[in-house]
Formats: C-alpha cells, structure tokens, sequence
C-alpha cells in the first residue's frame, strides 16, 4: 500500500496515500479504541457548516488571496454538511482532550477533500492545511460546542414532528373510541367509569405537552460560544471574524443562533445541555408510562386486561404456540430508559468539567445525540407499527362494565350511597353481575341504569 508521511509534535507516522484523514486523526484512532461507535453522524454534519461559516468568513475578511483555494475549502465544508464525507471520520465517539480529535479529523477531512478538488495530492498541507487554513481562527473549544449546538437543534425539530405525529395518533384514538364506556382503575383495581377514548385523549396530552417543551428547547440552545476560541476571550481571532462568523453562521442553517454574550461563561459552562436531556427525559417517562399502560390494557389476550388489541407484529415465542408479544410497546419502555439513563450521564458529565472549560463534551455529546436520535425513532416506530393500529375489544369492555363494582359508583347520585352498598353485597352473596343485583333489587330502572353508564353521562364534568 502506498503511504505519505505526516508530522506531528510527536514525530512522524505513515498514511495510506490516498486517505483523506491525517496522523491526528491516525493517533486518535490508535488511542481511542473504546466503544467501536464513531461520531454521531449529526455532529459530522453540523461540523462542515461551522466550518462553512468560518470559511466565508475568513474568505470575506480577505484571509485567503488564492480565490481558487478558498473555494475549494468552502466545497469541501459543503460536502461535509452534507453528510458526503462522513465515512472519512473515524475517531472513536468517546475521547480524551474535550473532542479534539474530532475537530482536527474534520480539519484533516476537509483539507484533503480540498486539495483533491484542486487537483492535488493528499497531505500537500503547503497548500491547504488543516491547522492553518481550516482551523483558521478556531479552537476545538469553540467549534465543538457550537457545532453540538446545530446538530442538537437539527435534531430537535424532527423530534418535535415524531411527537407530533404520536400526539395526533392518539387523538384519532380518542375520537374512535369516545362511544366505548370502560373501567378506570386506579392503583390497578377498579376505580370509577370513564370512556376508552378519555383515556386515548389523556396519552394525547401528555405528548402535547412533550411537544410543546420540545420546541421551546431551541430557544436554549441558540446561543453558541463560536469566536471564543481557546477559552471565551478570542485569543487568535480579529474581531471582525468574532463579530461576523455567527452570523455567518445563522444566514446559512436558518436558525436564531446568538453570540454568547459572555463567551468565557459560553466555552466553560454547559449546563445548558443538562436542561435539554431534563426535558427529553420528561418525554422519555411518558413514552414509558404509556407504553406500559397499553400492555396492561392489552394483556392476555384470554386471561388479561384484554380491552384493547395491539397490531400483531411477530411471533412471540419458540416454545409457546399462538403467543404474541406486544414487541413495539417493550421497544419503547427500553428506549425511554436508555435516554433516562443518558440524562444521569449528561448531568454528570456536564458538572465534572473544570475550570474554564468541560473535558467531557464528547460524552455529553454522544449521549444528548444519542437520545434525541432515540427518542425520534422510538415515536416514529410508536407512532406507525402500534398506535395507528389499536383496536378496542368491545364486548371486554362491556362486560366489565357490567360486572364491576366500579359501575356501582355512577349511581349513588340517583340511589344514594347506602342502597349502592346493599347492590353490592348483592351481587356478591348470589353471584350476580352489577347490572343484574341493581335490577333485581329493584332500586333502578334498567334503563335508568343503562343511562347513568353512557359515553356523556360517565365523561360529563359534575353530577
């Protein structure tokens, strides 16, 4: 294989001829043999458009005379935010020195890309370097953050729509199942009777409010530290490049990025990514709450809730035959706590950083991505392959209606609390259902019975 020699502080190394990453990136790669997952593919991509930015900028302030280079490096950044060049990032998520090797497996990347587009050969840094030109103006300590940032806000609008689409989904349901009169429960014994599209309409507003606490999280992360550099004062950069490059920045994403007002609180405080996870993990609890309530409703399907059916998707069992498990529902609770337990990992690792600066952006970054790419599939899949598909068992609900005690409750307004009682025992002493004992006690009308448990009388505000 042919190879190239690259030199670092540390001396020299030999790379594949032809290879688009450098002896940064070949150091990490050696070094940082840890969870065999790469850079979030987001995080990538959001790294080519803070590398645009600062590109055109330089460019702008007249850094590069070459006008044929300076639009080779900004073709080069494009790629990259397009997810073109993903394949050449190949540091380990998780590494020591707050990601600078991925910045510099970018500037490697980028520099490379540029130099092929110019007709050059690979590691000619003479002519396009990574530290010098992509780099330019720059730190790891400034373009990282920022570059979560973007990924983090990209990824938040698609998860809004997920939730939105699961918010919706469960409002059919609602408006499906409204006529269906059933047991409520509470502290899983009977309680009281509701209706199965109450209940729907209960798991809609729920996701409402994720939703709603979604979007506004952007607001959170707009403001970004970019120009900063090493540790918030700029060091290195002139400051028309401070002052330009989020702009720069804002015009090309289309987001309401902000400079930090206090870039040195922007580059070493980043508790605003243990809000953000605080927020998917309110999401996260719904999703499990949720989707253990619709395995409850949907148990048996002989000797369970069953008042519910769940879209059969597989076979559940090698050994049992005819058994299906509610698999979409179980895929979610375990999604829901992963992202739960991402959130104790973003929290401590974003209250560990030290001094003027968090050595743990790249844990937090690989668990806040990780999450919110999670929590947008979990609802798209929640959302297509179980929610949409949810049918009532009528005849189930009907019957408990009938037999439960909880049905007793809807006629103390017209019986009174005592003769409820007695319908009760009843029931109990000859074997009758609920509806049968209050017939035969003769304290109601059937149906005046029938009545009291509709769909309007049961969900009606008051007596």
């Amino acid at each position: 294989m042919d190879t190239r020699t690259e030199t670092d502080l540390l001396g020299q190394k030999q790379i594949p001829a032809d290879a688009l990453w450098g002896i940064h990136t070949a150091r990490a790669v050696e070094n940082f043999p840890l969870t065999g997952s790469t850079v979030h593919p987001e995080l990538i991509k959001a790294f080519g458009e803070v590398k645009m930015a600062c590109a055109q900028t330089n460019n702008e302030l007249g850094f590069w005379k070459d006008s044929e280079k300076a639009a080779a490096i900004e073709q080069a950044c494009f790629e990259m935010s397009e997810g073109q060049l993903n394949q050449h990032i190949l540091v380990d998520a998780l590494q020591g020195g707050a990601g600078t090797s991925t910045n510099m497996n970018v500037n490697e990347v980028i520099a490379n890309r540029a130099l092929q587009l110019l007709g050059k050969g690979a590691g000619n840094y003479a002519v396009v370097s990574p530290l010098d030109d992509i780099n330019l103006h720059q730190s790891t300590n400034d373009t990282y953050p920022t570059a979560l940032k973007v990924a983090a806000i990209k990824q938040l609008r698609l998860l809004e729509q997920t939730v939105l689409d699961l918010q919706e989904a469960f409002q059919q349901k609602e408006k499906e199942f409204a006529h269906i009169v059933k047991i409520g429960r509470t502290q899983l014994q009977d309680a009281v009777l509701t209706t199965l599209g109450r209940e729907m309409s209960a798991y809609a507003e729920a996701f409402n409010r994720d939703r709603w606490r979604i979007y506004k999280c952007e607001e959170r992360l707009r403001v970004v530290n970019l120009g900063g550099t090493a540790i918030g004062t700029g060091l290195g950069a002139p400051k028309q490049f401070i002052f330009r490059v989020v702009d720069k920045l804002r015009e090309n994403t289309n987001m309401g990025l902000a400079r930090s007002e206090n870039l040195v609180d922007g580059t070493q405080n980043v508790d605003v990514f243990v809000e953000v996870s605080g927020i998917l993990k309110a999401c996260a609890s719904n999703l499990l709450k949720i989707s253990n309530d619709l395995r409850l409703l949907a148990s048996g399907p002989d000797a369970g809730f069953a008042e519910i059916v769940l879209p059969e998707m597989q076979a559940g069992s090698s050994i049992m035959p005819g058994k299906v498990n509610p698999v979409i529902p179980e895929m979610v609770a375990q999604a829901a706590i992963k992202v739960m337990g991402n959130d104790q990992v973003i929290a401590q690792a974003c209250s560990s950083g030290n001094l003027e600066l968090n050595q743990f952006l790249p844990l937090i970054a690989h668990s806040l991505l990780e999450s919110l790419s999670l929590l947008t599939n979990t609802c798209k899949i929640f959302q297509e392959k179980c929610i949409g598909g949810i049918c009532a068992n009528e005849k189930v609900c009907k019957k408990n209606v009938e037999n439960s005690t909880a049905t007793i409750t809807a006629l103390i307004p017209q019986i009174g609390y005592s003769k409820a009682s007695e319908i009760i025992q009843l029931a109990k002493e000859n074997d009758l259902s609920i509806k049968e004992a209050s017939l035969k006690s003769g304290y109601i009308a059937e149906e005046d019975f029938n009545n009291l448990i509709t769909p309007e009388a049961v969900c009606k505000l008051g007596n």
